[in-house]
């Protein structure tokens, strides 16, 4: 069994966990988030804790899983979630559109990025995204997809990047004799 499941879920105040019909919901002050359980787990809260238990066979390896999700739906709708992108390059920059992000990346036409319905994306400056949003797995998705427009080339440095991810530069061809 998972070590991590056996760890109670600390729900703050303000929070409301509900089980029912296989469905979590979390509610608080950010927003509700909902996912379905499996027939194999069940969720029990009580007393400002909520616990995972197995009720079925062959469902250890979902144990650990589900404790966690849970504790990233209250951490979510509590503080919520951030993930900061840096745009290296000469004239790559982003621009705020409603509900879309337009990039400029070096092609020959700037790339629109529509924002999926629960995030949202701040500009720091014209060349820092940050993608904020109550659901961990959503906002991971959506940097990597912003990411993944113009990834980091090892070559020239250039690309767009997680803030505080290293790229080592490649030495290109050398010249011939």
């Amino acid at each position: 069994m998972s070590r991590i499941g056996k760890k109670p879920v600390a729900i703050p105040a303000g929070v409301k966990v509900e089980v029912g019909d296989g469905e979590l919901t979390v509610t608080g002050k950010k927003g509700q988030l909902r996912r379905s359980i499996p027939g194999k787990v069940s969720v029990e809260v009580k007393e400002g804790t909520a616990t995972v238990a197995v009720t079925g066979e062959g469902a250890g390896n979902l144990f650990g899983m589900y404790r966690t999700l849970l504790s990233n739906m209250v951490q979510g709708v509590t503080e919520g979630f951030t993930k900061t992108l840096e745009i290296v390059g000469v004239g790559y920059k982003a621009e705020k559109k409603p509900r879309a992000l337009q990039l400029t990346l070096g092609y020959s036409h700037p790339v629109p990025f529509p924002l999926p319905e629960g995030i949202d994306a701040e500009l720091e400056s014209p060349t820092v995204i940050r993608v904020t949003g109550t659901d961990k797995e959503l906002v991971g998705e959506t940097a990597a997809r912003i990411r993944r427009l113009r990834s980091p080339d090892v070559y020239k440095n250039k690309g767009i990047r997680y803030r505080g991810e290293r790229l080592i530069k490649k030495v290109g061809k050398a010249a011939g004799k």
